[in-house]
């Protein structure tokens, strides 16, 4: 209990910082879009329907992980699962890291954008593309990575305290900006219709399997269920805190602030521009964000102070988030053996190298993407199995509904983590992977291309070839340490 003796100051710090670890860019830039092109009020149903039947069960496995064991992803794991499970936590802070180490490349250009935004340089026709053209992929974006990095590292220095310190200035201001941008867009001409296609539920499109499988995998990707950063968070809770309530408000708080985002973006889709709604919803992730939200904020009264505040708030969700995947990495390193300034340093630089590629060059970031976005839905289904493999009768009345229960859970979440996540998680993964094949059924095990199966399971194989091979060191280290 020693390496984990330090606690979050009050219960609204967890709270901030579990929300600045789910509250991330996918939040910003990927609902939006993926709202628009699966049916706008339908895939809202769908979406609300899979955070009760993925998220919040599988963080409630994650707080109860972290404040049982004391332990990072893998000593949760070895904790709950016995030491023959070492690699699945294993996988799971693999899966966290090789995304962190990407991540940082992404934050690297919100910082950019930012910049800009404040210097004016997103101002005029093309501003945005043009700046997105000479500067992704360039040596430019390998500074902003190691910028973005930087910061990071300079909270999570100082330990749960830092990190709590900066959720709570960063995190209720990112409320703000967000509100106010949503407030500003529903009061642009126009921008009911906006309102209209997001909130307006076509009942027969819900007959479509891609929306329930869209809806679900945006749940998997932008709350952090199953990631294992809420057990790295959840190690510092104080023994007589509630576990469930807190998922409930870290699930339904990421998700009010994505549907903001969808408020924010539609609205002023259909406001500005509407004839390019369909150019800006097929434009892709970075597209949506880095070329076509400039020139959108650009047309309207007053854009460039709004174009300001929606980089400052999309920087603010990519460093907090950030900020969380080198604290888990650093917390597994500690559980093996090492002190916290060197095993964040070492990591950074490691993070720092890995993500090199992706900076360099547009297709190697969205490789690992693809690579380990599809692995966290393996990560979700080893959480289910673990929790499992305890007990999760056992885990619902000594952990989940023990010492300082605010909210009491019933059986419905044995099952819903027993049978429903599991099927959820095998669905996820077998539906992408099919989707990969019929993309490119003659290359479909090419092992360098960006979308591809191949692509996935010769990285996935590798990765577990390693883990497995380290399982008995990786346990045995472990509970080692925590005998100490």
């Amino acid at each position: 209990m020693s390496r984990s003796a330090e606690l979050f100051g009050s219960r609204w710090g967890l709270v901030l910082a579990t929300l600045g670890m789910a509250v991330g860019t996918g939040n910003i830039w990927r609902f939006p879009r993926i709202a628009a092109t699966n049916g706008g009020g339908s895939f809202l149903v769908a979406w609300v329907v899979f955070l009760l039947l993925w998220s919040v069960p599988l963080m409630i496995v994650e707080f109860s992980f972290g404040k049982r064991a004391r332990k990072g992803v893998i000593g949760a794991f070895v904790a709950h699962g016995g030491p023959g499970m070492a690699w699945m936590g294993a996988w799971a802070a693999l899966c966290a890291s090789a995304i962190g180490a990407y991540y940082a490349v992404v934050s690297g250009w919100c910082l950019r954008y930012l910049a800009a935004a404040v210097t004016g340089g997103l101002r005029g026709e093309g501003a945005g593309e043009a700046l997105w053209r000479s500067f992704n992929s360039t040596p430019a974006a390998m500074i902003t990575q190691v910028l973005a990095l930087g910061i990071c590292v300079s909270v999570v220095w100082f330990g749960v305290r830092g990190i709590e310190r900066v959720a709570k200035v960063l995190i209720p201001t990112l409320f703000v900006l967000v509100v106010v941008l949503a407030l500003r867009a529903v009061t642009l001409p126009g921008a009911v219709k906006g309102l209209e296609f997001l909130f307006t539920i076509d009942w027969q499109l819900l007959a479509e399997p891609t929306i329930w499988l869209q809806a679900l995998t945006q749940n998997a990707w932008d709350t952090g269920a199953g990631w294992g950063l809420i057990v790295t968070y959840a190690i510092y809770m104080r023994m007589r805190e509630d576990v469930s309530l807190n998922a409930f408000l870290i699930g339904f708080g990421n998700n009010s602030v994505s549907l903001l985002a969808g408020i924010m973006v539609l609205c002023t889709v259909f406001a500005i521009n509407p004839q390019a709604q369909s150019e800006i919803v097929g434009a892709g992730n970075e597209g949506l964000t880095f070329i076509w939200m400039p020139a959108l904020f650009d047309a309207m009264p007053g854009g460039g102070f709004f174009m300001v505040l929606f980089f400052l708030a999309l920087s603010f969700a990519a460093i907090t988030s950030l900020i969380s995947m080198l604290e888990l990495a650093t917390r597994v390193l500690i559980d093996l053996g090492l002190r916290r300034k060197p095993a964040l340093l070492g990591f950074a630089a490691v993070a720092l190298l890995a993500g090199v590629p992706s900076a360099l060059k547009l297709e190697v970031f969205q490789n690992q993407d693809w690579v380990w976005g599809v692995g966290l839905m393996v990560s979700g289904l080893f959480f289910a199995i673990a929790a499992a493999r305890y007990g999760l009768e056992r885990l619902r009345t000594e952990v989940v509904n023990g010492d300082g229960c605010d909210l009491p859970i019933g059986r419905w979440w044995v099952v819903l983590v027993g049978i429903v996540v599991p099927i959820e998680a095998v669905v996820l993964i077998v539906w992408w992977l099919v989707a990969a094949y019929r993309d490119d059924p003659a290359n479909w095990l090419a092992p360098f291309d960006t979308y591809n199966v191949g692509t996935v399971l010769w990285q996935w194989a590798a990765a577990l070839l390693v883990l497995g091979l380290a399982n008995r060191w990786l346990a045995r280290r472990t509970l080692k340490e925590a005998g100490r």
